[in-house]
């Protein structure tokens, strides 16, 4: 039975097709017609997904500096598309067929155009390989290798011949991880290298993204999440990656003398004004304060806390990372906020009816759970906050009934601060600080680490006498 799957697996790699970028043949499973009406299909499931960033000139922009570097890449015939997404999250990533997306949480973090050259570069590099095409043959091949075999062998469908099936199929997939993005980067600095791009930027651009990767992951130790990483970087720093270095050294060797165009102003005259973390749709938070237009709520976090607006939550995590305060929502809730809390916390807990700022609320009280629920337009809002410990609740059960009691609705006043945080480029005064900066920013406790990262010169640089910076507004 091994042998059986063993070859029907193997016989599937006679599907071979040469690849554009090293000439050799690679296993597909899929023409180029087929890979191009893939990407499209899938094109329409991303836009459903993520919302399309509205601002044509920064699409217009993003998309010429794609096509390119795209015309220079190994499949200069291919149909790119380059699309901004509205997306707060640090990525960028590329369908078969010459689809390319990239966010604006990224573009937040980049500061030239040969860094956005080199982002959009990387990710053409993984279409013109055709990673995502020999990606896919290798799982459908594992797939199509144990339907055949099961028709032949009924006891291939026994959990041992499935884990051996498995094995195979991981075996093709191995090679699909860093591998891939060791080559995309590499072939993103040799479509640098001729144009007007300098192949630098490839490793400038990881080691910011590295930065804001690891300053993210500080924050995640404290909440007690997984960090977020974009998928290009490598487990070291770049400057210390001898195989990266290896990679983009021979495209720098072989660069034409002039291919050394940075674009910052460029770059910046294009992302000024762009939308910072969250847009507004999700509601906005200012100074641990959080209003939310649609809903037409607002509320008061305690000052230390980091506060979190994720898309199917509201998160607030206390300095040590000990406790949490979080919110939701029931579009259709049942009963009174006492009937409700009830239910929610069960009949051991202490269930105090009120109002909060003239709404009809209820507060919970538990060993291990602290907080309310609160009626608004026929909706109810949920606040709960926890803690490693009975003790570590304790000590915040003042903090987190006083959020539970800020809760009101929003203010005419209220309502003209429901807008998007952006970034503007500013030029630096003399004794201007990162510090400085920091005081009058909607950032909040770590607004001082932002500043240094959306400017590249984190964790200690600080700005220089009439040099172009970013700050958050």
């Amino acid at each position: 039975m091994r042998l059986l799957i063993i070859s029907l697996v193997f016989l599937l790699l006679a599907g071979c097709a040469q690849n554009p970028v090293t000439g050799k043949n690679d296993f597909v499973m899929m023409s180029e017609s087929q890979e191009m009406a893939i990407g499209r299909q899938s094109d329409e499931q991303v836009k459903k997904q993520y919302k399309v960033y509205e601002s044509k000139a920064l699409q217009d922009y993003v998309n010429s500096v794609g096509q390119k570097i795209a015309k220079q890449s190994h499949r200069p015939g291919l149909q790119y598309h380059f699309t901004v997404l509205d997306s707060p999250d640090i990525n960028a990533f590329a369908l078969p067929g010459g689809y390319v997306y990239i966010t604006r949480g990224i573009m937040a973090y980049l500061n030239s155009e040969a860094e956005l050259a080199a982002v959009l570069g990387h990710e053409i590099g993984h279409v013109t390989a055709r990673h995502g095409v020999r990606q896919q043959s290798a799982a459908q091949a594992t797939n199509l290798g144990l339907t055949i075999a099961s028709i032949f062998v009924p006891q291939i469908n026994s959990v041992g011949a499935q884990n051996l099936t498995n094995m195979v199929g991981g075996a093709l997939l191995s090679g699909y991880g860093r591998e891939h993005e060791l080559e995309a980067d590499r072939l993103g600095a040799v479509y640098l290298s001729r144009t007007d791009y300098a192949p630098q930027a490839i490793i400038d651009v990881i080691g910011v993204l590295k930065n804001q990767e690891l300053k993210d992951a500080e924050l995640a130790k404290q909440e007690g999440r997984e960090p977020r990483r974009y998928h290009g970087l490598f487990a070291s720093h770049p400057d210390n990656d001898t195989r990266l270095q290896q990679a983009v050294g021979e495209a720098v060797k072989n660069a034409a003398a002039h291919a050394h165009f940075e674009g910052r102003g460029e770059f910046y005259a294009a992302s000024d004004g762009l939308v910072f973390n969250d847009n507004s749709e999700q509601g906005v938070v200012r100074n641990n304060r959080f209003y939310h237009g649609e809903l037409g709520i607002a509320l008061q976090f305690p000052e230390a806390w980091q506060v979190h607006n994720l898309p199917d939550a509201l998160i607030a995590i206390s300095p040590q990372g000990e406790a949490k305060l979080q919110m939701k929502m029931d579009h259709k809730p049942n009963g009174s906020p006492v009937e409700y809390a009830r239910r929610l916390a069960g009949y051991g807990a202490k269930i105090q009816q009120l109002e909060v700022n003239d709404l009809p609320a209820a507060l919970i009280d538990l060993p291990n759970t602290i907080g309310g629920v609160i009626y608004l337009n026929k909706q109810a809002f949920i606040l709960q906050g926890q803690a490693k410990t009975q003790q570590g609740l304790a000590a915040h059960h003042d903090e987190i009934i006083g959020t539970v009691r800020s809760f009101h609705a929003l203010t005419a006043d209220e309502r003209k601060l429901v807008r998007p945080l952006s970034i503007r480029v500013i030029t630096a005064r003399q004794g201007d600080t990162y510090a400085k900066l920091a005081q009058n920013s909607p950032l909040g406790k770590s607004a001082e680490s932002y500043l240094r990262l959306i400017n590249a010169q984190y964790p200690n640089g600080e700005p220089q006498a009439k040099q172009r910076i970013k700050i958050v507004e």
